[in-house]
């Protein structure tokens, strides 16, 4: 029984991809023949946003001029300030330029879901089909925003300021988010005898 829950938990694990995954997922996606669900990865790396607030984006909600968007997490309740960089902007615009009537950022237009955002459910089945057809493991929704952060913290940014990044309360949380084991920092005493 505790073996089965464990290969449960391995494969329901959610990992960062690398910034070379990244772009492999993306161009991945960017082949689909609607290209909502590289534009989510798009926008969902670059502003860390947990997939439920990502998905209730309204155009309205973005500002474009002052390159903002401010929001209230919907898991913490939280407001959250964040500022929109290149990439995102080029999908915004890309989006609001493909879709002028759209209310959210990324909307359905089947015809049973018309004026809806795309579903958290509908995201999840087809970031994991790409993870297991590209031998990515632990790619689903969340790997979005833990990605940058693994991608910040491999590139030095202090915990502090990703922990601010990801709205955490506390730099253990985003440790343990990152997959920081205690081991790790105990080997720090190892490999830096001064």
């Amino acid at each position: 029984m505790t073996t089965q829950r464990n290969d449960l938990n391995q494969q329901r694990e959610v990992l960062a991809a690398s910034k070379k995954d990244i772009d492999t997922i993306y161009h991945y996606l960017k082949k689909e023949p609607s290209t909502i669900y590289a534009d989510i990865w798009k926008i969902g790396v670059n502003l860390s946003l947990r997939i439920g607030d990502l998905l209730k984006i309204k155009f309205s909600d973005l500002n474009i001029a002052d390159r903002t968007l401010v929001l209230q997490e919907e898991k913490t309740g939280k407001s959250k300030t964040i500022r929109l960089n290149n990439p995102a902007i080029e999908v915004i615009n890309a989006r609001r330029s493909k879709y002028p009537n759209d209310v959210y950022l990324f909307q359905v237009h089947s015809n049973r879901a018309t004026g809806k955002p795309i579903s958290r459910v509908a995201v999840s089945v087809k970031f994991k089909e790409c993870g297991d057809v590209l031998r990515i493991k632990g790619i689903n929704t969340h790997s979005m925003r833990k990605s940058r952060g693994k991608a910040m913290f491999d590139d030095g940014v202090a915990v502090e300021t990703i922990a601010k990044v990801l709205n955490h309360s506390n730099t253990s949380t985003t440790l343990r988010y990152l997959g920081i084991t205690k081991e790790q920092v105990l080997q720090t005493y190892d490999d830096y005898e001064l």
